[in-house]
């Protein structure tokens, strides 16, 4: 680890440092780029504070803050401005504002200029982590992490005009747009990410047809089992038909595992057959079977924490307000656990497909 450090070159480094330092003082001082008003926070003291209790005997502690601020862009930029600003000691609907801190706000002209507080600007600390992110990839992995960020932001924009696409047809073909989505993300992922080579030919297979078989699985259970324990009722917010969404949630959500894990066991055969040649088929092919199974298992634990990760808040706030378990889980966890499934049976899959594939195909490497 030490040696790969030493190889990066000093200049590098510097010039990323000095980059990320110049981006973080314009990005802190880019308030004239934004069309709605931004005030920074001058001043801001608790008025008063009052004590919530409900039934359940959760409490809660509300503070009215009284802000004095100073507009920083548009018409009225240099004004100073008074607002009022409600917020709870949990924070879940609300925030604390701080001297120093910029907050877009609502501006209301009436006999005198009055404000309306909105939300944080966040685009320091976003801005940040993206930079930090992308020199990390360019630091340590070289034009390999250039092709990385380039495949990120490319599907950044396939992803966008997908949803635009589907809200243009009011949700009417979901399911196809996303599925040849998930086609589309796949191509371009391992074009950017290996090249158009044989690897990059058995992965695209293998990942899109393990993510067909484990879908097919899925609505054949689904067909058996009369969809019985799948609320889709609390798919919150929704308005198109929710089960199409569902799907193809769990179609993308799926994508990424099972892709995953054949780039890992097809680069490693592809990489044992050019060291050793005169492998067999049968040895290439149990090879990848004992790949798969090492990295099977903290694969399906890791999508596991994420979707533990993302349901944790709400099944908490259920709990907290006097519901059982099993009404928390069906309405925040039911889903979630089902699309783990669906994405743990294209990983199993993902095993022997791209072992054999892999062990038909792969020829031996020219020196």
């Amino acid at each position: 680890m030490l040696k790969n450090l030493q190889k990066i070159p000093l200049k590098m480094i510097t010039l990323f440092i000095l980059f990320g330092i110049l981006l973080m003082v314009f990005v802190s001082h880019d308030d004239f780029l934004y069309h709605q008003p931004i005030i920074r926070v001058d001043s801001a003291k608790v008025v008063n504070t009052t004590k919530n209790s409900d039934s359940f005997q959760n409490t809660d502690y509300s503070y009215q803050q009284k802000i004095y601020g100073t507009i920083v862009n548009g018409k009225y930029n240099g004004e100073k401005i008074s607002l009022n600003n409600t917020y709870t000691k949990s924070g879940a609907m609300d925030h604390k504002y701080s001297v120093g801190q910029h907050a877009f706000v609502i501006l209301h002209k009436n006999c005198s200029l009055n404000a309306t507080i909105k939300d944080y600007k966040r685009d320091v600390p976003i801005v940040f982590l993206l930079y930090l992110v992308i020199a990390l990839l360019c630091i340590f992995l070289k034009f390999a992490g250039l092709t990385a960020v380039g495949s990120i932001i490319v599907n950044t924009i396939l992803f966008m005009l997908a949803i635009y696409l589907d809200g243009f047809n009011n949700g009417n073909n979901v399911l196809l747009i996303f599925s040849l989505l998930s086609i589309v993300f796949s191509a371009v992922t391992l074009w950017m990410v290996i090249g158009i080579n044989k690897q990059m030919l058995v992965t695209l297979v293998s990942t899109v047809l393990c993510t067909t078989l484990s879908i097919i699985v899925s609505l054949i259970v689904f067909k058996f089992t009369h969809e019985k324990g799948i609320f889709y009722e609390s798919m919150q917010y929704v308005t198109q038909p929710p089960r199409p969404l569902f799907l193809a949630s769990t179609i993308i959500g799926s994508l990424g595992a099972v892709m995953d894990e054949s780039t890992d066991i097809i680069s490693s055969l592809f990489a044992l057959k050019m060291e050793r040649p005169q492998i067999s088929k049968k040895q290439l092919f149990l090879s990848g079977r004992n790949i798969g199974k090492s990295i099977m298992g903290p694969l399906i634990n890791v999508l596991f924490f994420i979707f533990m990760g993302e349901t944790l808040a709400m099944t908490l706030l259920f709990l907290k307000n006097g519901n059982s378990w099993g009404y928390s889980f069906s309405m925040n966890m039911s889903l979630g656990m089902v699309q783990s499934l669906i994405s743990g049976i294209g990983i199993v899959l993902a095993i022997p497909v791209a072992s054999a594939l892999t062990s038909l195909i792969a020829e031996e490497a020219k020196k």
